[in-house]
């Protein structure tokens, strides 16, 4: 029973994480799929450069409530298992994280997963994720590349639930393996991005296009 919930949790957070919110709203706003617009992301910053701010704020909201949804689901999951060590949570993070990235709806070909990774540590610990958005917003501001500020909030993520676990010496290595895997992902995401920011040709927040 116990391994039957974590993988209907695994799996339905990956359903979840599927469902690409950039790609539908830019099908049915303008009949074309945002894979084919701008930077060729799904994702919100990509919708907003493509269809304003509105479509982009909307996304963003969406893409992070994916992320909230499939926490609930874990938790709620983890009780009624008499679990409750709150590792079903992390597990269920990962998948809703890789459900965007390689959404099953769309040829596995979705975004970076920046909105739904914030959702997801947000709900996993909210302390830690209001450090690691205010890090990754303040990096954003200063430089106007929000590639950076996602790469180095994932960085960040990893370095301060590392030293959490040290400082409370209260971890479980399931847990720890997907925080690596939750940061590990979003500055892998950005590999392009990171040879881009090298070379200085990375497009700052406001340009309608990457190069």
């Amino acid at each position: 029973m116990k391994y039957f919930v974590i993988i209907a949790v695994a799996v339905i957070s990956y359903l979840i994480g599927s469902v690409n919110f950039s790609i539908l709203i830019s099908r049915a706003i303008s009949g074309k799929d945002i894979r084919e617009s701008g930077s060729g992301n799904a994702g919100a910053t990509n919708m907003l450069r493509t269809h304003g701010k509105k479509m982009g704020v909307l996304t963003l909201l969406l893409d992070v409530l994916k992320g909230i949804v499939a926490i609930i689901i874990a938790i709620i999951a983890d009780k009624n298992i008499s679990a409750n060590t709150g590792v079903l949570a992390y597990i269920a993070g990962v998948c809703v994280i890789l459900g965007h990235n390689f959404p099953i709806y769309f040829g596995f070909k979705g975004g970076k997963g920046v909105a739904t990774s914030l959702g997801v540590v947000l709900m996993l610990d909210w302390k830690v994720g209001l450090i690691v958005a205010v890090c990754a917003i303040a990096i954003m501001a200063v430089t106007r590349y929000v590639s950076l500020g996602s790469i180095l909030g994932g960085a960040a993520y990893i370095v301060i639930e590392i030293v959490k676990a040290i400082v409370t010496k209260n971890y479980n290595i399931v847990q720890l393996v997907c925080v690596v895997i939750i940061g590990g992902l979003l500055i892998a995401r950005h590999h392009a991005n990171i040879n881009r920011l090298l070379n200085g040709t990375e497009n700052k927040l406001g340009a309608k296009k990457e190069k």
